[in-house]
């Protein structure tokens, strides 16, 4: 048996996974709880995300119905480019930073310009800082809060806390250390001279966590936290990774070919690559995979975190907002929307703030507004998966994972506005059956590779597919141009 875990924005799940029954035998999760300010703020605390492992962790041993001495290797996903920083007792300086906190736009840009704008960020990192990263949280903690940077003694991502509280190392993987922003993503390496451009006191070799391949372990679990969790000694964690290279593997997506889109709070869109992509546009994201490889990617901040605030604005349950989002017509009769609540990196607008456009007596209806900004949240993947180019263009299926995947309104949406067929996972939480997977791949090299466990893990939901129709793919070409020419107007984002 392994185990995935998946500590998200929202909330951390965990799945077991009993490799040769090819079969999840339970799963559970846990909310954490999201620190927001008017200035960009989004922090946590990472001891939530310790008590809902720890309450999931009982609950899916008891639904998966088996002995948790069984479980022989954990693997553990991440919400990307947060902010870990330890003291020398293994305590936190100061809240996690997130992802989609855009408290430091402002030194974001600083970095940009000190390592020689654009082309110096991509001569230097295969990539070009954005906001939300980790390197401008630490610029802006040791701005703000010099206290709690001097006490820095380890910088960690999610991940890498979750992996360092289970075992006692610090280690990290290249899929997650792509988006710190002191990573060469080509390289595979720690690039220490930008790194003390940004924090000239602390000493790389110091703080930073060790390196390791995808397929090696960072260690076993702890005796002491074993006991707890009814485990046996020896248990396995692996590297882990980002939740966008978990996810990755958890849909099957490590050869050229597929594209992995996410209807998360966030939403991503990448695609494997054997070797390093220099992309046309700043905004894509050259990562690293978590096994082997790239994983070229463009986020965009907005997708369920926006529909879920038009959602509960009118008080609707879930199936009640699907209702409304299907009884409006495509295009939602001329209302769109640009929904950047978190601000926005693809297009980079972080100071950005949501709107609703074309609002007119007749229009207004709830209907409108729910169909209107599930259609931009969309429309806003559709933009990030032109700027993939070549390696989106030749996709043969689109592979849809997160909680937006569950609606079939919203999928068939998905094929409509993209023009490829899209099909579902049958675990749609694929981030933590991509941990899992990759627990396994650790733990059983000699028997199996990645590829051989993938194919017989990864099973696709053939009710979830949904084929793009040339009427509809027209009208959604139609109304993404409105969207395009509303982010141009407003935004001044080039057409």
């Amino acid at each position: 048996m392994y185990v995935g875990v998946d500590c998200g924005t929202q909330s951390t799940k965990i799945v077991v996974l009993d490799v040769e029954g090819e079969r999840i035998l339970g799963e559970a999760s846990r909310p954490h709880r999201l620190d927001e300010g008017d200035n960009g703020r989004r922090e946590q605390s990472p001891n939530d995300w310790l008590e809902a492992f720890r309450e999931a962790f009982r609950e899916v041993v008891i639904k998966a119905g088996i002995d948790a001495r069984l479980i022989r290797a954990i693997g553990v996903s991440g919400q990307q480019h947060g902010m870990v920083a330890l003291d020398a007792q293994g305590e936190p300086v100061h809240p996690a930073k997130l992802w989609c906190d855009t408290e430091t736009a402002a030194h974001n840009a600083a970095l940009v310009e000190q390592l020689g704008g654009e082309v110096g960020c991509l001569d230097k990192l295969g990539l070009v800082l954005q906001t939300g990263y980790t390197a401008s949280k630490l610029a802006w903690l040791r701005e703000m809060h010099p206290d709690a940077y001097r006490r820095i003694d380890s910088l960690l991502l999610p991940h890498d806390y979750l992996n360092f509280w289970l075992t006692g190392e610090r280690v990290t993987e290249a899929g997650d250390a792509s988006g710190t922003g002191y990573f060469d993503t080509r390289t595979r390496c720690w690039r220490q001279d930008v790194f003390n451009a940004i924090a000239p006191e602390l000493d790389p070799e110091r703080v930073l966590p060790r390196l390791i391949a995808s397929h090696e372990p960072v260690g076993t679990v702890r005796s002491t936290l074993a006991r707890e969790l009814g485990l046996r000694d020896g248990v396995l964690v692996s590297s882990g990774g980002g939740d966008n290279m978990l996810g990755a593997i958890g849909t099957g997506n490590i050869t050229p070919g597929l594209v992995t889109l996410s209807l998360g709070t966030s939403g991503t869109v990448c695609a494997y690559s054997p070797q390093p992509v220099r992309a046309e546009s700043a905004m894509v994201a050259n990562f690293c995979a978590s096994h082997g490889g790239w994983l070229p990617l463009i986020c965009t901040m907005n997708v369920t975190s926006a529909t879920t605030r038009v959602r509960e604005l009118f008080g609707l349950d879930l199936p009640t907002f699907g209702e409304r989002v299907a009884a409006a017509p495509i295009g939602a009769e001329g209302v769109s929307v640009l929904p950047f609540f978190n601000g926005e990196r693809v297009p980079a607008l972080p100071q950005a703030s949501g709107s609703f456009l074309g609002l007119t007596s007749l229009n207004t209806t709830q209907a409108n507004l729910c169909r209107a900004v599930v259609e931009s949240a969309t429309f806003g993947l559709r933009y990030g998966l032109e700027l993939l180019g070549e390696l989106a263009e030749g996709a043969s299926q689109t592979r849809l994972i997160g909680g937006g995947a569950k609606s079939p309104v919203w999928r068939q949406m998905v094929a409509d506005v993209t023009g490829t067929q899209v099909i579902c996972p049958q675990v749609t939480d694929a981030a933590a059956l991509g941990a899992a997977i990759q627990a396994a791949w650790c733990d059983r090299q000699e028997m199996d590779s990645l590829d051989a466990l993938c194919a017989r893990l990864v099973h696709l939901d053939e009710s979830s597919r949904a084929d793009p129709e040339p009427a509809r793919v027209e009208a959604y070409h139609d109304a993404y141009g409105r969207y395009r020419r509303a982010l141009t107007k407003h935004h001044g984002v080039p057409t």
